[in-house]
């Protein structure tokens, strides 16, 4: 009886341990689709969706975004 016990256990937790990657990687690439859908399809990103991006992946620090920032609404 324990071995039965034991072994649906088993079944059980590996089941929802894939279903729990599964969602994971399914909402990884639902976002990544979202930031590539904000644009419309063709159209060049402009300069400030570029530095908010670039700001979002950790290429630059607060300090650059802001200076950048100011730099973008000067021009």
């Amino acid at each position: 009886m324990t071995g039965i016990g034991m072994m649906s256990g088993m079944i059980i937790f590996w089941i929802i341990t894939i279903v729990l990657a599964v969602l994971l990687v399914h909402r990884l690439f639902q976002q990544r689709n979202q930031s590539a859908d904000k644009r419309s399809p063709g159209s060049k990103p402009t300069a400030q969706q570029i530095l908010e991006e670039r700001y979002a992946r950790g290429e630059i620090n607060q300090e650059q975004f802001r200076l950048m920032q100011e730099d973008i609404k000067q021009s």
